[in-house]
């Protein structure tokens, strides 16, 4: 970043901190230009990053790999007005588009700025800035992490492209699946498989695990260079790659900036992951459910309960804070408000990042107006996969949130479906049809009990 930019984003955040304790309202009007802009987050690598144990990992910055970005995650938004001249924003992955309509614009009568407060309510994040023509800058700072997670924003109105304008000729085409293993330099390492279409210059794609996939990614590839990120107000994604002489790849990974890992990746159209019904499953001697929790509203909710009795039930074990959580969410709320079957239930166990039951409870209700959720959300517990297979003692584990219970009319668990492969993947619409054809089983089926 130049010196000069530095020094005017340092201003910035320096008066923020002022300000945004004691900014008043009146007054308020729209000046932030519409239109597309551009967005970095500055990762800052020079800072303490770790591994998932959370050990320092002074050899990663080390690393001879050569990060063109700097550090600095790009995205894109567009700021647009209603009617009424109520400001708001989408902001731009690959083929995602992600409303935010919590949007306040004023002027700050303590020290003449005029500022905006961009914020996500379901993920406990706010971007704060100043701004002043075509730039504004400040910070984006997540809540609900433990203690001050604050990193630096930059915007800049007008520009459209992500990474670079640059148009280097690729050293290859890398269209297709890529069998990755990420973590390489630790002791924990964890494969994936790299999904990216390629268009000329354009690059876009995702990563999917076992557990669930990285969303939509976003980006280019210049020569031997490749850069995708994403931004969704939860995760803050930069991935960098470099294609060797041998067509592999080799890169970095930034979650935040909190955390980096060195990955590599083969290109391989047959790769493969465990399918997503073996991973959970439920300890020999049980073969149904069984739990009670209070959902915000102070009503205990059991599977047990009559209103459930007879019924086919889903039971979706997520957070609110899990953007593969809310791909689910999406797909289960859309399909139940679409098909209001009586004999079909889902009942929605949530782990929060809370301990106190109030805050938890608050981001609770804030899930079910945001999905407008026709079915029970309720407070299961810690945002610990641990915690959670204590309280869920007849599952080998919690492996994933999200994970999807199928459980027939006669209260059996029927199969256990371990993540989410969402819509920015190629494997969705395969979990869509076998969701309707598994739930279509289910309900032909005979009550015994």
């Amino acid at each position: 970043m130049p010196k000069r930019l530095s020094l005017f984003l340092l201003t910035l955040l320096i008066t923020s901190t002022l300000f945004y304790s004691c900014f008043v309202m009146e007054n308020s009007f729209s000046t932030v230009a519409p239109g597309i802009w551009r967005a970095t987050l500055e990762l800052e690598p020079k800072e303490s990053v770790s591994n998932k144990k959370g050990q320092p990992l002074p050899e990663l910055l080390d690393y001879k790999f050569e990060e063109v970005s700097g550090g600095e995650l790009p995205f894109n938004f567009e700021v647009k007005y209603n009617m009424d001249n109520s400001v708001y924003l989408e902001i731009i992955n690959g083929e995602e588009r992600i409303l935010v309509d919590d949007v306040k614009i004023f002027h700050d009568q303590s020290n003449g700025k005029d500022s905006i407060i961009i914020n996500f309510p379901i993920y406990e994040s706010v971007i704060k800035a100043a701004f002043e023509e075509r730039i504004m800058a400040g910070i984006w700072q997540v809540n609900n992490r433990g203690g001050y997670y604050a990193i630096p924003f930059i915007a800049r109105y007008g520009q459209g492209h992500r990474f670079t304008t640059l148009k280097k000729k690729p050293f290859m085409d890398v269209s297709g699946k890529w069998s990755t293993t990420f973590g390489v330099e630790s002791d924990e390492p964890y494969t994936a498989i790299g999904h990216f279409k390629q268009d000329g210059n354009k690059l876009s794609g995702t990563f999917l695990t076992e557990t669930g996939d990285y969303r939509f990614l976003d980006g280019t590839i210049q020569e031997d260079k490749i850069y995708l990120s994403c931004f969704d107000a939860s995760h803050a994604f930069l991935f960098e790659g470099k294609i060797k002489e041998d067509s592999t790849i080799i890169g970095s990974f930034r979650s935040g900036k909190h955390y980096k890992t060195i990955w590599e990746a083969r290109k391989n159209d047959a790769a493969t992951l465990k399918s997503p019904y073996e991973l959970t499953f439920l300890k020999e001697g049980y073969e149904s459910l069984d739990f009670a929790f209070e959902n915000p509203a102070g009503k205990m909710i059991s599977i047990n309960d009559a209103a459930y009795k007879g019924k086919v039930k889903l039971v979706q074990i997520l957070g609110t804070w899990c953007p593969n959580c809310r791909d689910e969410t999406n797909f289960l709320a859309n399909y139940m408000n679409k098909n209001k079957n009586k004999d079909v239930a889902v009942i929605a166990l949530a782990f929060e990042k809370h301990r106190k039951k109030e805050k938890a409870n608050a981001a609770i209700n804030r899930y079910l107006q945001k999905f407008d959720i026709p079915y029970e959300v309720v407070h299961a517990g810690h945002a610990s996969k641990k915690e959670a297979a204590e309280v869920l003692p007849m599952l080998n584990h919690v492996l994933s949130y999200p994970t999807l219970i199928f459980v027939d009319k006669n209260n059996k668990v029927r199969k256990i479906h371990t993540g989410f492969s969402g819509p920015a993947t190629e494997y969705y619409d395969d979990f869509v049809k076998e969701f309707e054809e598994t739930l279509q089983t289910l309900l032909n089926e005979e009550v015994n009990i």
